[in-house]
């Protein structure tokens, strides 16, 4: 049996085929055949509002297996969240991984479109495990935001990954690593 992941690009022109696919790429190659990526183009990712992907992510939520993984990076990831948080899913997760996402809200960055809720501990899928990846090098969604996530969600695991960069230097070893462990048991 495989283990369906479900991975949301950043936003910003090009994202989906110039960046993030080598994410996918790294996953994908560290994971191999056990586990098949879901890699949707979001709508409209040179201009991102949450609207518009959270109908998309949706749709997608609708498609997951039960015990999915859900990945989100960047932007991808700040959304991810925020619809995990609002929308009713069918299928139980196994784990929600955040890659480098900036901390919308308070301390973070500042957007009326996608800001985090305050209450989003608390919405979450219960005890599906939450993980928190972000390099100590980023030059994108400072390291510091990874704290603001920690703090709004107490029960993340956090991983600073010393010399990574935004794109975690297109290298998701670590991030496969806990995904086979999760899958595990």
């Amino acid at each position: 049996m495989t283990t369906q992941i479900l991975f949301v690009q950043g936003g910003g022109e090009g994202a989906h085929d110039q960046w993030d696919k080598k994410l996918v790429d790294s996953l994908a190659s560290e994971l191999g055949r056990d586990y098949e990526i879901r890699y949707p183009l979001v709508p409209n990712e040179a201009d991102p509002t949450y609207a518009d992907w959270r109908t998309a992510l949706e749709k997608e939520f609708d498609r997951l297996d039960e015990d999915a993984i859900v990945i989100g990076h960047s932007l991808g990831g700040a959304i991810l969240i925020r619809a995990l948080a609002e929308c009713r899913l069918k299928s139980a997760l196994t784990a929600v991984i955040l890659i480098a996402a900036p901390f919308v809200g308070e301390g973070g960055w500042k957007s009326e479109n996608t800001e985090l809720r305050q209450d989003i501990a608390a919405r979450l899928p219960v005890g599906v495990p939450v993980l928190l990846f972000h390099g100590t090098k980023d030059e994108v969604a400072p390291v510091e935001h990874v704290d603001l996530y920690a703090e709004t969600i107490p029960r993340a695991l956090v991983r600073r990954l010393n010399g990574r960069d935004h794109q975690l230097n297109n290298d998701l070893s670590v991030v496969a690593n806990d995904i086979r462990c999760l899958s595990a048991g």
